[in-house]
């Protein structure tokens, strides 16, 4: 029976070798933004930030069976850049120094990625910023509060963003494998700006949606350092 991880171990090679390498040291630094700010990037990353944690763990413990050595936690800026580049951006040029916000949305009892680097939502995550050769990236940590759901905070942050003209470009990272949430995601984008570049990363290839997807394993696969020799070590003799 094929499992997501053959099914990523198949591709994870091909998409490796197209990915750019950026091996600037990241320094982050405090920075102030939310969700209710007046100006707006032109480059949005939307995260659930609970799920990749998740994911990470999922990939750590499986891909450490497999590749026969511990996997570290993963680097959060990398993943940010692998994210980006799948996303369609591309390095940042002299006339556009090129800005990026990044909303990591999680639940309001989960105080840090427990499988990333850095992690504490507070006094690590939000707030603070790093530059590199795709740009300025910030972030900001956004707590579901309990009168409402992840998914519906997700939508409502999602359709915020959506109705931002300064925004052009999009990265949503949902829990699609809850199909409530990405029913939810799909509405949301259906009514979105035609001229807005749209990508929704998911674990498997999702149906339907006006929008762009990429495999979200991918990205979490870089950021935990996990190469694409050590999957395929027949192919790199």
């Amino acid at each position: 029976m094929t499992t997501i991880y053959d099914f990523l171990i198949d591709l994870y090679q091909f998409h490796a070798e197209s990915m750019q390498n950026s091996e600037e040291i990241r320094t982050f630094a405090h920075m102030n933004e939310n969700l209710q700010q007046t100006k707006w990037p032109a480059n949005v990353i939307l995260a659930d930030a609970d799920y990749i944690d998740r994911v990470a763990f999922d990939l750590i413990v499986n891909f450490e069976r497999m590749i026969g050595r511990p996997i570290p936690k993963a680097d959060l800026a990398r993943w940010i850049d692998c994210v980006a580049l799948d996303g369609g951006m591309r390095e940042k040029t002299e006339t556009d120094t090129q800005e990026t916000m990044v909303a990591l949305i999680h639940s309001k009892g989960k105080k840090r990625l427990d499988h990333f680097v850095p992690d504490d939502f507070e006094q690590h995550l939000n707030g603070m910023a790093f530059n590199d050769s795709l740009g300025e990236f910030t972030l900001s940590a956004f707590p579901v509060e309990e009168m409402v759901s992840l998914e519906d905070f997700f939508a409502d942050a999602l359709q915020m963003i959506c109705a931002q003209p300064e925004v052009r470009r999009i990265m949503v990272i949902p829990n699609a494998e809850d199909e409530r949430v990405y029913y939810k995601v799909r509405e949301v984008l259906r009514n979105a700006d035609n001229e807005k570049c749209v990508t929704v990363f998911a674990m498997q290839p999702q149906t339907g949606g006006r929008f762009q997807q990429e495999i979200l394993g991918y990205s979490l696969m870089a950021a935990l350092g996990i190469r694409s020799e050590e999957i395929h070590p027949q192919e790199s003799l």
